[in-house]
């Protein structure tokens, strides 16, 4: 019946129907790393868009953040159907202070990926990352999403505790409260997505 209804414009036999865009992941050549991380205006753009605290706290994005709480970077605007330009913002961080991971993520199950050790996925601290392989990250996630106060277990899911961070500290600057203010609304926007307990 909905055929009838909405039927399709016929098309040559000479065509096919397609999703618009690449399925497969876009990878990032090192030599665009390169760039991206040696300019200066790019790396001040990064550097306005996650909030630094002290060397072994997270660093909060306040940027904007995906769906899996990570976040999202605009490091060019490159042309094409993709958003080949647009970076994990803990990716950039890390190779920023580590420089370019060879190969990162690329196929194999022993290739390298980051991995967050707070388990915070919107942390740009690059002392709180490491590098890992799909398995570790997997193997982590399982041992520590059900422990108590885990960023892992956050009633929101992972974009919701991101983004409820990045809004509090938003709304601080915006007030231009000071830094111990700033933590004290991190602490209550982590403190809101945590589980119920009664043990």
């Amino acid at each position: 019946m909905t055929a009838a209804l909405f039927p399709l414009p016929a098309a040559p036999d000479t065509q096919q129907l397609s999703l618009l865009g690449d399925p497969r992941p876009v990878r990032t050549p090192a030599t665009l790393w390169r760039i991206w991380l040696t300019d200066p205006a790019t790396r001040q753009r990064f550097e306005n868009k996650r909030y630094r605290r002290g060397p072994d706290q997270c660093w909060p994005w306040i940027g904007a953040i995906s769906s899996t709480g990570h976040g999202s970077f605009r490091a060019a605007s490159l042309p094409g159907l993709s958003r080949r330009g647009t970076v994990p913002a803990h990716l950039y961080a890390y190779q920023l202070a580590h420089g370019i991971i060879d190969r990162l993520g690329w196929s194999a199950l022993t290739d390298p990926i980051l991995c967050h050790r707070c388990d915070y996925a919107g942390c740009t601290n690059p002392n709180h990352l490491r590098l890992g392989t799909a398995g570790d990250n997997r193997a982590d996630y399982l041992t520590r999403r059900h422990s108590a106060n885990s960023p892992l277990g956050d009633t929101r899911g992972p974009a919701g505790l991101s983004r409820a961070i990045a809004e509090a500290i938003r709304t601080a600057i915006a007030a231009d409260e000071p830094a111990h203010t700033i933590d004290h609304r991190i602490d209550d926007a982590i403190a809101t997505g945590q589980p119920w307990s009664l043990w």
